[in-house]
């Protein structure tokens, strides 16, 4: 069995959560993940998350918020907010177009993250960055995600979605290899590039895990060998399935393997 345990991203089930966070989060709970990463809290207090999460077992695995919030004066608040949640990883899920527009952008934006990584270094925090698949086009000779992690400092998490990557046609593989131990937290999110290539992007979110075409074995093999990856964390993002019947049906596969 993996020492890495599983999470689900918020975002999978946000109609859910939106109708009834607490039910949600049970649901999610007698599935068999361990934490979940939010993406919005639903108008609840830190506090109300925390004892909804305690209540059923489950710990906080990360959260996706805005850049903002980490800098400047906002930075306290948003520090206090997760040390009530319990939560480490404050990752970024998006950045403007401007600050990734090629490599000098990119190295700024790395100066940024680098800097809030600094300053939440003494409360156990880390910051880091989602991609989506624009990050993988490249720009100049080199993609952004490649510009950008090079001139973060490994304390930057490199929160690798394999879904939003291979969407981009990203070489995950090659990616995990270049940066090894740099994926503090992973998504692991299902696409197929012969759906897309019928129906479109979208339609290569349709499959689940195992149904794809993630090169997930050699993806485990390379982040389980590599180390310092602290949680796998399953997005799904398609109307395929019901968004709770098609995260436990992932994370069935994921058992099946010996995750």
């Amino acid at each position: 069995m993996s020492k890495i345990p599983i999470g689900v991203q918020l975002y999978s089930v946000r109609e859910e959560c939106a109708k009834n966070l607490p039910a949600t989060l049970e649901a999610i709970a007698k599935m068999g993940y361990s934490g979940v990463e939010f993406a919005g809290y639903y108008n609840y207090s830190a506090a109300e998350l925390r004892k909804m999460l305690d209540a059923v077992g489950l710990v906080c695995c990360g959260t996706h918020i805005g850049l903002d919030t980490l800098l400047g004066d906002a930075l306290p608040a948003t520090v206090e907010f997760n040390q009530i949640l319990g939560n480490k990883f404050l990752i970024v899920p998006w950045i403007d177009e401007a600050r990734r527009a090629n490599k000098a952008a990119c190295t700024a934006t790395a100066g940024v993250f680098n800097e809030i990584a600094e300053k939440l270094e003494p409360y156990g925090m880390r910051t880091g960055y989602h991609n989506h698949h624009a990050e993988f086009t490249p720009v100049d000779g080199e993609t952004p995600w490649d510009s950008l992690f090079s001139a973060c400092k490994p304390s930057v998490v490199m929160q690798l979605d394999t879904g939003n990557g291979l969407a981009g046609g990203a070489d995950l593989v090659g990616i995990l290899k270049k940066f090894p131990g740099r994926a503090g937290t992973m998504h692991l999110k299902p696409y197929s590039v012969k759906a897309a290539a019928q129906g479109g992007m979208e339609a290569g979110f349709r499959p689940i895990i195992g149904e794809d075409d993630v090169p997930w074995q050699e993806i485990f093999r390379l982040v389980e060998e590599a180390g310092g990856t602290e949680w796998y964390i399953v997005e799904y993002e398609s109307d395929a399935y019901p968004p709770l019947v098609a995260v436990e049906k992932c994370l069935q596969v994921l058992r099946g393997w010996g995750k």
